[in-house]
């Protein structure tokens, strides 16, 4: 599954942002990525399947790995 270049982008702005404010080992889920109103389901749909189906990541992962996988277009 290809990831659109548009939620990558907002992926690595969150990582930084997490890891800036609470370090290098700070965890997130996918949520992390979206407000709490699902403003749009299509692209939480997206990060879920990228998160869970695809890659089979625990609930919480550190935001350096995510970030990490993310810069490799995995």
């Amino acid at each position: 599954m290809t990831m659109r270049q548009t939620l990558r982008n907002k992926i690595i702005q969150v990582c930084d942002k997490k890891i800036a404010a609470k370090g290098d080992n700070v965890g997130l889920s996918f949520y992390a990525f979206f407000a709490n109103k699902n403003d749009d389901p299509e692209l939480l749909m997206e990060a879920a399947t990228w998160w869970i189906q695809t890659h089979k990541l625990d609930h919480f992962v550190k935001a350096r790995i995510i970030k990490d996988m993310v810069n490799k277009g995995l």
